[in-house]
């Protein structure tokens, strides 16, 4: 698999896992009066200041097949976490989770309470208002969350290096062949693939701020 295809499947994959993993915990952020919410969202917020390299660094302990997680891993599978497709799509999903939870817990913050406690007194379950009144209040906020996932991914270099190295058709995503063309002094290669993901990124997020302003004026 060549580094685009490879990296589109990997910000696939990732903004599909956060969609089902992260939207629920932002849900429960948002609702929660737990003593311990700042301290949950001290441990998503953490990627966003923690330099990559460090993340990946642990991970890659953590994945080892002589620590408990990659043991058992390796017992299941037959195969190590670490540098593999599967380990850069676990640590993905940890490095772009604050892309996810952020601004979806911001939307539903939004929502306020009153649409809620109408459909509680009409006899709603919590799952039929998260399913039936958050999600679709919320959308704006989830395709925020969904494009700035999956533009991060793709763009993920320190955390994908560490965890997954540079096997070609495994684990060499973009980033990482961009990074060995400037090693091997083939700058061409690096501006095509450089100048791909800076143009995919421009568009991609110049829409989104195009749809969230032309659903601001129509709400």
């Amino acid at each position: 698999m060549n580094p685009v295809l490879l990296s589109l499947t990997l910000a696939l994959a990732t903004t599909v896992g956060l969609f089902v993993l992260g939207v629920p915990l932002a849900w429960w952020l948002s609702q929660t009066r737990s003593p311990a919410k700042p301290l949950i969202e001290a441990i998503t917020a953490l990627p966003l200041v923690l330099p990559p390299t460090v993340l990946g660094f642990y991970l890659l302990i953590l994945f080892a097949p002589d620590n408990p997680v990659g043991a058992i891993w390796v017992t299941l599978t037959g195969d190590t976490l670490s540098f593999s497709f599967t380990g850069l799509w676990v640590a993905s999903l940890l490095y772009s989770l604050p892309f996810m939870v952020q601004p979806v817990q911001a939307g539903f913050e939004r929502l306020g309470s009153a649409p809620f406690e109408a459909a509680t007194a009409l006899g709603a379950r919590p799952i039929d208002r998260f399913f039936s009144l958050a999600l679709p209040l919320a959308r704006r906020s989830l395709l925020t969350g969904g494009v700035m996932t999956f533009a991060h991914t793709l763009g993920e270099f320190g955390v994908v290096l560490m965890v997954g190295g540079n096997i070609p058709g495994h684990t060499r995503v973009i980033s990482i062949a961009i990074y060995e063309h400037v090693e091997t002094l083939d700058y061409a290669s690096a501006h095509q693939l450089s100048a791909g993901l800076l143009v995919f990124a421009f568009v991609v997020l110049s829409a989104l701020f195009v749809l969230n302003r032309r659903q601001e004026r129509t709400s």
